[in-house]
């Protein structure tokens, strides 16, 4: 599968009707500052699609992207709030628990959640909390290791092995990624490409 056009469709702090929705869902989950705004412009490549800070806690809305529409890989991506920032109050983190929990009750289209965890650092509680709900939940997710660039290839071992230990994956279920280099794109877009047509049928 190859991504040919990606356009923005809407921004929404309570999940409900969109215009469009019932194409397949691809979420995209992680804590802030790991990169997600990043990995969906670089999957896209269209710089622009997702607007990146260098503010952790930037994204406090779902973001909802539709790709290839108009043809069979088409699917919406679903850029979730970035989790665990310090700075954010205590309502902020309620609201944003309250808007996953009405996206994750509320969606019939979800078939995957990308999740993120930045390569260089062991996951963090809520890391684990994240992929714990989404197991226990019976949402299949795909772990993702960003800014793979940032190591050497030779090194990556010695940072995945606590990730997977953590997360309680597989060494080789793992995707080291990179917005920079592209390093991971292949091997995310056939995971996609598998989730959203096994959605279809």
């Amino acid at each position: 599968m190859e991504i040919k056009k990606a356009s923005f469709v809407t921004s929404m702090a309570q999940y409900g009707r969109f215009t469009g929705i019932g194409l397949p869902q691809i979420a995209v989950a992680g804590k802030s500052n790991v990169g997600k705004s990043s990995l969906i412009n670089a999957l896209c490549r269209n710089g622009k699609l997702a607007k990146t800070s260098g503010t952790p806690g930037k994204t406090r809305l779902l973001n909802i992207f539709e790709i290839n529409g108009g043809t069979g890989d088409a699917f919406h991506l679903v850029d979730l709030p970035g989790y665990g920032f310090a700075k954010v109050d205590k309502g902020e983190k309620l609201r944003w628990g309250e808007m996953m929990q009405g996206y994750f009750e509320n969606t019939r289209e979800l078939k995957i959640v990308l999740q993120l965890v930045d390569i260089r650092h062991e996951p963090t509680r809520d890391d684990i909390d994240m992929v714990s709900f989404l197991r226990a939940s019976g949402i299949p997710f795909q772990v993702v290791a960003t800014k793979s660039d940032k190591i050497s290839r030779g090194a990556r071992m010695k940072y995945t092995a606590p990730i997977c230990r953590a997360l309680q994956t597989q060494p080789w279920e793992l995707i080291p990624w990179s917005s920079e280099t592209g390093d991971g794109r292949d091997a995310l877009l056939k995971v996609i490409e598998q989730a959203i047509h096994t959605a279809n049928g």
